[in-house]
């Protein structure tokens, strides 16, 4: 008998024994008996697989669909305390302010620009009830697990690969931060051309235009692109022209970690500007990019002021001699920084001004302009930068009346709450919108 011949005389014979078991007499009881309970350990086991495909199935639906607004609603709160409700001379002065905020970081959650949210901080309809003229949208591309203002590693798992592929983010994005901060952009782009309520700023004659539409009555705020950390560059220089034809005009060097740039000042090596760093620098100031020092190292920050004239910006910060945080940089850096005339945002997050409260924020903007000046202190809400805030941008108002209780003169609320914004834009912006070539100016 050949071998397959074998094999089926084995399964016949066993078939036929396997089916005597089921139909014969009491003789074959106890065979039969253990039949039974396979039987029945088949039958659970085939209701476990049942169960378990159903918990997997329902968790990646979970995943896919509620996991990225369950994660924002525990990131972006809005929780503290907002003061007292603006009264009616406070909210007279508000309506007639220009509004202006240098940091959310909005385009990274899956919602939609155009509908007032049910979580995070900004959309276009609270920008509107909050009477807000511009908004600087900045890109986040990585973040590593265990973020925290002490130390990080480059090395460390990053948060916004999961959260990337949770939002169904292009494949592109799963290997490129350049393909990370571009796909933000386009949605920040994308709703700029689907709302008649946001436009684009690129240059001061966009900048122009934003003022002559809302001059004339029209209801429009306008959206500027920045970067959340210069490794969305991806270690080439080219992609700073790439970043800059989407409309990038603000480019922060760092974030929580030491990247190619040089040190942040929550990594691990403390260190000022590379080489990398330095050519990133002169090809910004080259096309007018105004560069963000936000969390950059203070090295980092010495090095940019010894090689650039350019004035610099901190889009969201405290001050070390108002809450001495490690968020925070020395106030002698920050001297230096608006000694060059740059623009400070102060943020409205607790690990900036040491409470979250609007009168924590009302007296780090008191801090700022007693120190460095007026004319260099702006707004750096940081809000939907997996933050809580006391305040979202429809409740903006609630910081103008907590400026006027705190007698901040009608002057300075104007400075801090846009005007300063505004003339630091009208200076640094590019004159008009240019679209490169690749390698050129």
């Amino acid at each position: 008998m050949d071998l397959k011949s074998l094999k089926d005389s084995e399964h016949l014979s066993f078939k036929s024994c396997f089916e005597g078991d089921l139909f014969s007499g009491p003789k074959h009881n106890k065979i039969g008996n253990n039949n039974d309970k396979g039987g029945i350990t088949m039958a659970w086991l085939r209701t476990g697989l049942l169960l378990i495909t159903i918990i997997v199935l329902a968790g990646t639906i979970w995943f896919f669909t509620l996991g990225p607004g369950w994660v924002e609603s525990r990131a972006n709160q809005v929780a503290g305390d907002a003061g007292e409700s603006p009264d009616a001379a406070s909210l007279a002065l508000h309506e007639t302010l220009f509004i202006g905020d240098l940091h959310s970081d909005t385009a990274l959650w899956h919602r939609p620009f155009d509908e007032r949210g049910e979580r995070g901080h900004v959309d276009i309809p609270r920008l509107i009830e909050g009477n807000f003229a511009l908004q600087m949208f900045t890109t986040v591309t990585k973040s590593p697990r265990g973020q925290n203002y002490d130390e990080n590693s480059a090395e460390a798992a990053d948060n916004i690969t999961l959260l990337g592929i949770a939002q169904r983010w292009p494949d592109d994005t799963r290997h490129s931060l350049t393909a990370r901060a571009l796909y933000q952009a386009d949605r920040v782009l994308a709703a700029a051309a689907k709302s008649p309520n946001l436009m684009m700023v690129r240059s001061q004659q966009e900048l122009a235009d934003l003022l002559d539409r809302r001059e004339q009555g029209e209801t429009v705020v306008g959206a500027l692109l920045g970067t959340e950390g210069s490794h969305a560059l991806d270690g080439d220089l080219a992609n700073i022209e790439v970043l800059y034809d989407r409309g990038f005009r603000m480019m922060s060097l760092q974030h929580f970690f030491d990247n190619r740039l040089g040190g942040s000042l929550h990594g691990v090596s403390g260190a000022g500007l590379t080489e990398f760093g330095r050519a990133a620098v002169a090809r910004m100031a080259e096309l007018d990019i105004m560069i963000d020092v936000s969390h950059s190292s203070e090295a980092v920050v010495r090095d940019v002021l010894a090689q650039t004239d350019q004035p610099l910006i901190v889009s969201h910060t405290g001050f070390k001699g108002h809450c001495d945080r490690k968020r925070n940089i020395s106030d002698a850096t920050m001297q230096k920084i608006a000694d060059r005339g740059g623009l400070i945002g102060v943020g409205f997050w607790d690990e900036a001004v040491c409470d979250q409260s609007v009168a924590a924020i009302v007296s780090a903007l008191r801090y700022g302009i007693d120190a460095f000046g007026v004319d260099h202190i702006a707004l750096g809400s940081d809000w939907d930068g997996s933050v809580a805030t006391p305040i979202d941008a429809a409740s903006i108002a609630h910081l103008t009346h907590g400026m006027r209780k705190a007698e901040f003169s009608e002057q300075e609320i104007r400075a801090v709450m846009g005007g300063n914004m505004l003339r630091f834009l009208q200076a640094q912006l590019p004159a008009d919108r240019l679209i490169l070539e690749p390698g050129k100016q």
